[in-house]
């Protein structure tokens, strides 16, 4: 189960790149940790710009790890949006963690060795679940449909042109699967009611923060992808 936990695993390596971007000196970064150990110190220093400026700045390897890095751009991507919320932020940079490795993304971890790298696999796989396999596949479904829409979407539409589903198939799907979830007692047992809400009610917002994410940053519709190529709908 993917949960908005990356801001809560903040790594040492973490917590001393935040001192230095925030210029802070040794005897300063003692108070620096211990802010960071407060959530709503941490959340405001995490918002600050000059962190994300480093980020997509800076010309060296950065010595920090995926929950920082996916948190941050996360964050900034969803500005301005209907779902301009720090948990939401968080799901979806937990999420990005989660898909990096392409057995998770085309399957979670509690439903074993299933491959449902194709979304009429996963459709079908729901249609035959029983009810608590069905709230971990439209979990899955719909995390699934925003990342492939949102930081793939370039590859999707040119599939689209060649006969393969839209986009708004991408956005329907996840939207649906979102609102059904958000109602399960489940959702609210692990604290994703309300995430699971916004995200149904502001799935293309949140697939065009990503959009743009992956346009400006990431750049990973600049190169072919075998993995991916395994991952897409039929």
């Amino acid at each position: 189960m993917i949960l908005p936990n990356c801001r809560a695993k903040l790594t040492a390596g973490d917590l001393e790149f935040i001192a230095k971007v925030l210029n802070k000196n040794s005897e300063q970064k003692n108070t620096i940790y211990n802010l960071l150990c407060d959530p709503d110190c941490r959340d405001c220093i995490l918002d600050d710009d000059k962190i994300y400026r480093e980020i997509i700045e800076s010309s060296e390897t950065l010595q920090i790890s995926p929950n920082l890095l996916f948190y941050v751009l996360c964050r900034k991507a969803l500005r301005g949006t209907p779902a301009d919320v720090r948990e939401v932020a968080d799901y979806l940079a937990s999420m990005l963690g989660k898909f990096m490795l392409i057995s998770r993304m085309s399957c979670p971890e509690e439903l074993g060795e299933q491959d449902l790298r194709y979304i009429c696999d996963a459709l079908r796989a729901l249609s035959q679940a029983s009810h608590e396999q069905a709230f971990i596949l439209r979990a899955h479904l719909a995390n699934y449909c925003l990342f492939l829409s949102g930081i793939f979407h370039e590859y999707l539409e040119k599939r689209c042109r060649r006969g393969g589903p839209s986009l708004s198939f991408y956005e329907d799907v996840g939207r649906s699967n979102y609102a059904v979830a958000a109602k399960d007692q489940r959702a609210k047992k692990f604290g994703l009611e309300s995430i699971f809400e916004t995200l149904a009610s502001s799935f293309h917002e949140v697939r065009l923060g990503l959009t743009e994410l992956a346009d400006r940053i990431l750049h990973l519709d600049s190169a072919p992808s075998p993995p991916f190529e395994l991952a897409c709908a039929r």
